[in-house]
């Protein structure tokens, strides 16, 4: 039961990584502040190694689960 429930968490952070890859963290900063007049930067930041390592664990989850379902009886 170790090897499901392992398998089901690896996919899991898999899938938050993939999303997290892929659509990354906006952050916002006030460049230019003069009064009620105010220039924001939006900066998007995402890492193509939450990408890979979402991939990575993804398949390593689906492996175990699949391994895991086989020995069972």
């Amino acid at each position: 039961m170790q090897g499901k429930q392992l398998g089901i968490v690896l996919v899991v952070i898999g899938i938050l990584a993939l999303i997290y890859g892929i659509v990354g963290v906006e952050h916002q900063t006030a460049n230019i502040d003069i009064g009620g007049i105010k220039a924001v930067a939006t900066e998007r930041h995402s890492s193509p190694w939450a990408t890979v390592l979402g991939i990575v664990s993804l398949v390593a989850g689906a492996a175990i689960l699949v391994s895991s379902s086989k020995r069972a009886p």
